[in-house]
């Protein structure tokens, strides 16, 4: 296992990242960036259950298990991801999952001035897949950027 640190300045408050991470609206012009389908079912409270979710070429739901280990509105995102779906079935329990869940991913919102967040990812990837995160992740965090800023221009 390894793990992806990466940040990005964003010129907007940490409530207007937050929302652009969890508002469903909002959520896959970030996320497509790993899927074009991407979205999530469930909730962002300490402790609900969550599931990242794309619709497969089968039509199928495939994507992540996971819970939310940690929230601190507006600062702190914990998640916790404990299987796959794949074709619509749950895994959270075979030698496969074991090997590597559960694994976490992590999201600090520093405010650096009231209108200025430096966002920061930490990541935990199977080694298999680093070199992919790698490649992806800036572009989640720059269209991140990009969805935030558009969102405080409407709030103004």
């Amino acid at each position: 296992m390894k793990q992806i640190n990466l940040d990005i300045h964003i010129e907007a408050p940490r409530e207007t990242v937050w929302a652009a991470i969890v508002t469903p609206e909002h959520y896959n012009r970030w996320t497509h960036v790993f899927t074009e389908t991407s979205y999530f079912e469930g909730g962002w409270n300490k402790g609900d259950a969550i599931r990242f979710l794309a619709i497969g070429s089968e039509g199928q739901k495939e994507g992540m298990v996971s819970e939310i280990a940690e929230s601190d509105f507006p600062a702190y995102i914990s998640i916790r991801h404990l299987g796959y779906i794949m074709n619509g079935v749950e895994d959270t329990e075979s030698e496969a999952i074991k090997a590597w869940a559960p694994a976490y991913e992590n999201y600090t919102l520093h405010a650096l001035s009231p209108n200025t967040t430096r966002f920061e990812v930490q990541s935990d990837v199977t080694d298999n897949y680093y070199d992919m995160f790698m490649d992806l992740w800036p572009k989640a965090l720059q269209a991140l950027k990009e969805t935030a800023e558009d969102l405080r221009t409407k709030q103004v």
